[in-house]
């Protein structure tokens, strides 16, 4: 699957459009992660980028996940039909979302709390234990896990989505999301290292 904007045959892709959903329980932080994401792509690449949300009843514990649609062209429809990349940080969004990928898609999940997983076809890192064990806050998970997204699928510049993840941090922070941003894309390297 090209990013959005490759051409094929010097003509433009007509399946010019990713669609990418981040997933897991509220408390997570991927709200904040979709909208991190949707401005890397859009203010920092210059493509077009339309983020929507959805909490479960309870904001902090339920369901609760971030998509966001990406072209180079306009986007007619903003919500996502079929997933080009899930992210799931908890069985239950898993379970619930891994339906609507497309054949071919790219799983992310946390290996720690996704120990079911429907396809043999994924990535799997631990992405809260990390964040705990590596960065000593369990709440920049969703950093490193964009950080994965980004070294995995090249959607987005790891320039652009720096500067927004440091825009976005709270003050006295911006060194651990530094950090955590950095992890997210060594570990995803090496995955790739190892699958080649």
């Amino acid at each position: 699957m090209s990013a959005p904007g490759s051409k094929k045959n010097g003509k433009k892709n007509v399946d010019d459009r990713y669609e990418i959903r981040l997933s897991g329980s509220g408390g997570q932080g991927l709200i904040l992660a979709g909208v991190i994401l949707a401005t890397a792509i859009g203010v920092g690449d210059g493509k077009n980028a339309v983020q929507s949300q959805s909490y479960g009843p309870e904001a902090r514990g339920g369901a609760s996940r971030a998509d966001v649609v990406v072209s180079s062209g306009e986007i007619y429809y903003p919500k996502t039909m079929k997933l080009d990349m899930l992210l799931a940080l908890t069985q239950e969004a898993c379970d619930k979302y891994y339906p609507d990928m497309k054949e071919g898609g790219i799983l992310i999940v946390d290996s720690n709390l996704v120990t079911q997983v429907p396809t043999k076809n994924y990535h799997g890192f631990p992405f809260v234990r990390l964040a705990r064990e590596e960065i000593g806050h369990a709440m920049v998970a969703n950093v490193i896990a964009l950080g994965a997204i980004a070294e995995l699928t090249g959607i987005v510049s790891k320039a652009s989505l720096k500067e927004a993840v440091l825009a976005r941090a709270p003050r006295g922070t911006e060194d651990k999301n530094k950090k955590a941003l950095e992890l997210g894309f060594s570990i995803a390297k090496k995955a790739k290292g190892a699958r080649s």
